[in-house]
């Protein structure tokens, strides 16, 4: 089966390394802007389908992508250079994606036809070229808790490794692995009771 947004993964790891380390060199001499810059580029496409991931509607991608960069921008000074700059990035993103959802939730008191417009929306949208089996998977996503959700994108749709994820949503390996494999049997059910 071929994977939806399989294309979009994150960039690969030893980029992603020599990115860190121009990020840092610049950092480490107080060029915010230049590395600004450098995160802007290079990270701007792999945190957008992070969050798309998340929140499926490309408006509300769009304003999240936006209130993420602007917290990057104003925490950059700040950054402690200990754990990785994609890392911190996608904290910062999921954070605001969590945000975001848990106010839509407020808000509307989420039911499940509001699942079915977030649902509907995406796969409306011009950026969704899917066939039937990538509709029922990302459906069997949507069904999952917002966390396993998080992790299962994470894992198979970005192919992060666990010790990224873990980095990222400050969970340890084993409790990432526990909930992905939990995450995947619920799909498996999902599909199949579709199928039937």
């Amino acid at each position: 089966m071929i994977k939806p947004f399989a294309f979009l993964s994150i960039l690969p790891s030893m980029k992603l390394d020599a990115q860190d380390e121009r990020i840092k060199e610049h950092l480490a001499k107080s060029d915010f802007k230049t590395a600004f810059e450098i995160i802007l580029s290079e990270f701007k496409q792999p945190l957008y389908w992070h969050i798309r991931n998340m929140l499926l509607s490309h408006d509300d991608t769009d304003d999240i992508l936006q209130e993420t960069f602007i917290k990057i921008w104003k925490n950059l000074p700040r950054f402690e250079q200990r754990s990785k700059v994609y890392s911190w990035a996608y904290r910062i993103a999921t954070n605001e994606s969590l945000g975001f959802i848990d106010k839509r939730k407020r808000k509307h008191a989420e039911s499940l036809d509001d699942n079915q417009h977030l649902e509907n929306t995406m796969f409306a949208e011009e950026y969704f070229d899917g066939d039937e089996a990538h509709k029922t998977l990302l459906a069997a996503v949507q069904t999952l808790p917002q966390k396993q959700q998080m992790i299962f994108n994470m894992k198979y749709f970005q192919e992060m490794k666990y010790d990224e994820i873990s980095e990222i949503t400050e969970t340890s390996v084993g409790a990432l692995k526990a909930s992905y494999h939990h995450a995947v049997r619920k799909i498996e059910d999902f599909v199949k009771i579709k199928s039937d």
